[in-house]
């Protein structure tokens, strides 16, 4: 449901690489549906999809500000639905939509959790490799002008308008990073201060944000998002600091499988590029992940917990 570019360029092949069948696809744009044919039934018609008798399960890929409807329908008609980042564009909403999943299979779609370099750094922090953990630190920046579009053609950039998206940059972007630190540390922030700018970009929601934060277990965060950093400048980096050693990754945060993963030992100073897959989209594996779940395996992230996480950001940051 909802056939924009993240649907279209990533998840649509992820779905096919995991084993899966994209058997309909829905848009209010028809043209957008079509797009993602053949073998596929494309409508603008939500009943249509849910009608279709072999439809499993349901990705939702809309405007935020449409996610606690559109998941109250799916689940109401009793399929499982995984719905994309951020939950909804406002608190209300967000507990709205995680109070209609019910007893639904749902869960919210945070592709950086499956990112492998990011698996790599959850096993390592897992088997005590860094010592100590102290501190997070992340930078998660692109470009994003108010005419930008992913492919050049006419688009509605529905990210920086507040009422549809929730915010700016840090609605944005700042979800994957307050979501991430968790994932990677096993230890959910539960403090977070915010500062944001509107300083490039000529439109009503930030284009920048400063975030800091402790987890639960006494770790330090800082996260710096951006919709204002040239794509051709350094954006994308993921520091895990420990007593042992520091994990630094580079261009990870991202749609690909690519980037860079090092380790700095404490002791010797010297500096070890960790191996991991680069050829498994994290989409692929995130749709495996799902799949998996929709057959009975355990789906590790309840909308539980994602709900605080957003409660959180969204009341740190003033909306």
């Amino acid at each position: 449901m909802g056939c924009g570019w993240v649907a279209r360029d990533h998840v649509a092949p992820a779905i096919r690489a995991a084993g899966a069948r994209l058997v309909a696809a829905c848009d209010r744009e028809p043209a957008a549906a079509d797009a993602l044919r053949p073998d596929v039934l494309a409508t603008a018609d939500l009943d249509a999809l849910l009608d279709c008798r072999d439809v499993e399960a349901v990705y939702v890929a809309t405007p935020t500000d449409t996610h606690a409807d559109l998941v109250a329908v799916i689940a109401k008609a009793g399929l499982p639905v995984l719905c994309e980042k951020p939950l909804a564009a406002t608190v209300t909403d967000a507990r709205r939509l995680v109070a209609a999943a019910g007893g639904t299979l749902a869960g919210a779609a945070f592709d950086q959790r499956f990112h492998p370099a990011h698996r790599v750094v959850a096993d390592l922090v897992a088997s005590g490799d860094l010592g100590t953990v102290t501190a997070v630190r992340i930078v998660y920046g692109c470009w994003l002008p108010p005419d930008w579009t992913p492919d050049g053609r006419a688009h509605d950039n529905w990210r920086i308008d507040p009422a549809r998206s929730g915010g700016g940059a840090l609605a944005d972007l700042a979800p994957h990073g307050v979501d991430l630190v968790g994932v990677l540390l096993g230890d959910d922030l539960t403090t977070l201060t915010v500062l944001t700018q509107r300083r490039v970009h000529p439109y009503p929601v930030e284009d920048g944000a400063m975030l800091s934060g402790t987890t639960a277990g006494g770790v330090l965060v800082s996260m710096h998002v951006s919709f204002n950093t040239a794509d051709r400048l350094p954006r994308r980096r993921l520091e895990i600091v420990g007593t042992r050693a520091q994990l630094v990754a580079v261009d990870t945060m991202g749609q690909t499988a690519g980037g860079r993963l090092r380790r700095l030992d404490a002791a010797t100073g010297g500096t070890a590029e960790l191996p991991f897959d680069t050829h498994t989209s994290p989409f692929t594996a995130q749709v495996g992940a799902f799949g998996a779940a929709v057959r009975g395996a355990r789906w590790r992230w309840p909308l539980a917990r994602d709900l605080r996480l957003h409660e959180l950001l969204h009341t740190a940051g003033g909306s």
